[in-house]
């Protein structure tokens, strides 16, 4: 039961999404301290849904379409809102310490970006289940073990592209190029948001 679910869960968490862009964006635009404050708040937010997903409480976005509508455009929404942000500030000619958000204003970002992700939602509704056997522990013991490798396996692959992101831009010399790096961060979250919208879309 462990090992696939790790296996599948490894491949969802290194397949390209919003958190996977905006994290390693971050990085890059405000270096690692950044990255892994948002990577604390995704990683908030993700734990938020599996405990829901524990007790049952993600089923309502399958059995209630408009619900799930409204958490994927309020998604998009606040991406959009991000990057409009990032190019704002540095349209603004700040200078690089000051185009740095505050460490609770990255976490927040980071849970909240999550927490109206329709990608983490479906997970638990569609995949997770799909895992509980029944001669095996009671269904919410499963749910939590599981949940738990899911959060542990996305807190290693995001730490890791945070990690990534900053060294590479140091490479670049990231105090040099602060302003067109934070522009940058705006236009991915921009692409990431149109591509959420596409890709989270429900078909019948």
């Amino acid at each position: 039961m462990i090992a696939p679910f790790l296996v599948a869960v490894i491949l969802i968490e290194l397949t390209p999404g919003p958190n996977m862009a905006y994290l390693a964006a971050l990085a890059a635009a405000h270096g690692r301290r950044a990255g892994l404050m948002a990577v604390a708040g995704v990683t908030c937010g993700l734990s938020v849904y599996m405990l829901a997903a524990v007790f049952g409480l993600t089923e309502v976005f399958r059995l209630y379409r408009p619900l799930y509508e409204l958490l994927r455009w309020s998604g998009v929404a606040y991406l959009l809102w991000m990057a409009w942000d990032a190019w704002r500030s540095a349209s603004d000619g700040e200078v690089a310490d000051a185009l740095t958000p505050s460490r609770w204003v990255l976490f927040r970002r980071g849970m909240v970006a999550n927490l109206l992700n329709p990608k983490a939602a479906l997970f638990y509704v569609t995949l997770l289940p799909s895992f509980i056997k029944s001669d095996h522990a009671p269904p919410t013991t499963q749910a939590l073990i599981l949940g738990t490798i899911h959060v542990v396996v996305s807190i290693c692959i995001h730490g890791t592209i945070v990690l990534g992101a900053d060294r590479a831009a140091s490479v670049l010399d990231r105090a040099r190029s602060q302003v067109w790096i934070s522009r940058g961060l705006g236009v991915a979250l921009a692409v990431v948001a149109v591509w959420m919208a596409w890709e989270t879309r429900r078909r019948g």
